[in-house]
């Protein structure tokens, strides 16, 4: 039997994901879409992408990549360190993948990809802008 593929609710990329202890609330610090630099390749120092699902059940496996919309080369690969069990399809789960030294190539379009048991079930457009010198 195969698993459901879960379904996105929300996935946002910022600059820090605080949990609260005790509670496991998330507090996302710095939410943005793009940046920008001055020269290529460039590399960004640290990011957090959080992700929200639900309508899953049982266990997975879950991967986060980071693909360049132009060349279609998957420049980022970041995997959830221990498989995940959901017991009820109804509640939401929420995933933090936090990245360091990301590069970028060049300038353009990039996607996060998030999968569960390798197939995908959400993705988030991205966008790296140059820098002109004025």
């Amino acid at each position: 039997m195969s698993l459901p593929i879960p379904k996105t609710n929300a996935m946002l990329i910022c600059d820090q994901v605080l949990t609260e202890h005790g509670t496991n609330k998330k507090s996302l610090v710095g939410i943005f879409e793009n940046i920008g630099a001055h020269q290529f390749p460039a590399v960004h120092h640290s990011l957090s992408v959080y992700v929200k699902l639900t309508d899953a059940r049982g266990d997975y496996r879950f991967r986060l990549e980071l693909g360049d919309l132009h060349t279609e080369v998957v420049v980022a690969n970041c995997e959830a360190p221990e498989a995940v069990h959901i017991d009820d399809p109804l509640s939401s789960h929420e995933l933090v993948f936090n990245l360091k030294g990301l590069r970028f190539p060049h300038p353009g379009q990039y996607e996060f990809r998030i999968f569960a048991n390798d197939h995908i079930f959400g993705q988030k457009m991205f966008v790296v802008s140059e820098i002109k010198n004025k």
